[in-house]
């Protein structure tokens, strides 16, 4: 009898941790998630009528302040701290994973648009929010949000964050050249020029379907191209030497400004300063001469995720009714982004684990692989978009995704949770 009563309360007991661990992974899946809601809808009051104290001029402004000034802070300050020779060489697979990740959800959103054939001229617009998810500044906030936790999985709060904001941050170079090549190249407007094409803008359709018409007609199909307006003024070809001639024309066909934008430069500053220990231990160490530089831009890094995801749930105020995409697009790239696309990372992060790709017991670094598959559509797609003219479009997607993606990603990161612990 006391043997039967010893056995009841040792499974109540089990039964009774083993709810608390679910609920436990619950508390971290969501909490963090619910707090970049609360920030984004703090951002959406604050640029409403009723507040209209953040209006698109001062979003833009934002916008601008956050991609130029705080984000690169941010890379610069904790990639340079973590980062040495040997962390690089090991962290490898993380830039591979980003390119691995654009490609598959490429691949599963080209599926998608093909089934689902979205309005003229958003196809390859719906292909982008589905292959591209958000893998720095979500991910950041949550790791930021789970490692303040002291119950984390993931032990010591503070090398929690430090190692899990340096994961994110290598990956984020990788990500910043897949954005201003192939994110700006895929969301360029249609021949007419414009995404809004309406009643009044049927007309210039029609010089595509003639042939009869002269070259002073096609002209306006021209001007939105970028490359439009800056070769006219080629100089004499004569004039120029061959290797200045194919300098520009790599220049040109790499696109290299655009590559080179602040988040790309902190990274490449960070990596190449941080693997020498010489110049580690006078800029990233606490007792170098130059560590005043990095202490200021860890405190400026620290106001780049409240103020990107204000600038989110501003670009959020005109709400879903202005979309052109329609019900069935949007619903399909939510479904496609958010329950789709994370089991295939899943597979490519466990195949490259069995394969040895990955450092040995570190829980972290697959956590954080795992994320950037699992992320809603990238925030900083849909400033391109707004660049391109289809910012509408783009902010009626990223309302709807980031809202669903608070019970895809506590479901998806409770399932990673349990997977890894």
């Amino acid at each position: 009898m006391e043997r039967l009563e010893t056995l009841l309360t040792a499974a109540l007991m089990d039964a009774q941790v083993g709810g608390e661990s679910v609920l436990a992974s619950m508390k971290i899946a969501v909490l963090p998630i619910a707090k970049v809601f609360t920030m984004c809808f703090l951002g959406f009051l604050m640029a409403s009528k009723y507040v209209n104290i953040l209006p698109a001029n001062g979003r833009k402004l934002l916008n601008g302040l956050v991609f130029s000034l705080l984000l690169p802070c941010l890379i610069f300050s904790q990639l340079g701290q973590a980062i040495t020779l040997k962390k690089m060489i090991q962290w490898w697979f993380i830039p591979m994973n980003v390119v691995l990740a654009a490609i598959s959800g490429s691949i599963i959103g080209f599926i998608v648009a093909t089934i689902v054939r979205p309005p003229y001229p958003f196809f390859k617009f719906t292909i982008i929010h589905i292959g591209i998810g958000n893998i720095g500044n979500v991910p950041l906030v949550l790791i930021s949000a789970l490692c303040r936790d002291q119950n984390n999985p993931f032990g010591d709060s503070e090398t929690c964050s430090t190692d899990g904001t340096a994961y994110i941050s290598f990956g984020q170079w990788v990500g910043a050249i897949i954005l201003y090549t192939y994110v700006f190249d895929m969301l360029a407007p249609p021949p007419e020029g414009t995404f809004d094409i309406d009643e009044l803008n049927l007309p210039t359709r029609n010089p595509l379907e003639g042939s009869a018409r002269s070259v002073t007609n096609t002209a306006p199909e021209k001007v939105p191209l970028l490359t439009q307006p800056e070769a006219q003024p080629n100089p004499d070809p004569v004039k120029k030497g061959k290797i200045r001639e194919t300098l520009e024309y790599l220049y040109e066909k790499l696109k290299i400004k655009q590559i080179l934008q602040p988040p790309i430069i902190a990274s490449i500053l960070a990596m190449g300063l941080g693997v020498v220990p010489f110049f580690k231990k006078l800029i990233f160490t606490s007792e170098g001469p130059l560590f005043f530089f990095t202490d200021s831009c860890i405190i400026l890094g620290e106001a780049m995720i409240p103020c990107i995801l204000l600038a989110l749930g501003g670009n959020l105020v005109n709400g879903p009714g202005s979309s052109k995409l329609g019900l069935k697009t949007t619903a399909a790239i939510i479904f496609a982004r958010l329950v789709l696309v994370p089991p295939t990372g899943l597979g490519i992060v466990m195949l490259a684990d069995k394969l040895g790709f990955l450092p040995a017991g570190d829980k972290m670094f697959r956590f954080v692989l795992l994320l950037q598959h699992t992320m809603p559509t990238s925030v900083l797609s849909g400033a391109v978009a707004n660049l391109r003219g289809c910012g509408r479009e783009a902010a009626a997607v990223l309302f709807w995704v980031h809202i669903f993606a608070i019970l895809s990603m506590a479901g998806w990161i409770t399932l990673y949770l349990n997977i890894l612990f």
